[in-house]
């Protein structure tokens, strides 16, 4: 396996994900985006079938049965508090339509 495969196995969820959920701030402390949502003490929060992934809290991952209507709540909780305990507004990697 080489280098950049395994690095990626090693750090990125295996289960089923649409790939980083958040651009990272560009105008906050320089923060990640996945170390954000990992420092609101999100990750392992479900809902549905739609869980923030316990290994790159920037993945949302799907749990077998997760609906878009998971995925988008989710999403929305997550900018909620990432707004509102840290005053930082987290815009969309992935193209959604909602």
């Amino acid at each position: 396996m080489d280098t950049y495969a395994l690095k990626r196995k090693n750090s990125q969820p295996q289960e089923p994900s649409a790939g980083c959920t958040f651009k990272n701030p560009e105008n906050a402390e320089k923060i990640p985006a996945g170390k954000l949502i990992d420092e609101l003490g999100l990750k392992g929060y479900t809902i549905g079938d739609a869980m923030v992934s316990q290994k790159h809290a920037n993945f949302i991952i799907n749990r077998g049965n997760a609906t878009s209507n998971d995925f988008l709540q989710l999403v929305e909780f997550i900018e909620k508090k990432a707004l509102s305990l840290k005053g930082i507004a987290l815009q969309p990697e992935i193209l959604m339509l909602r």
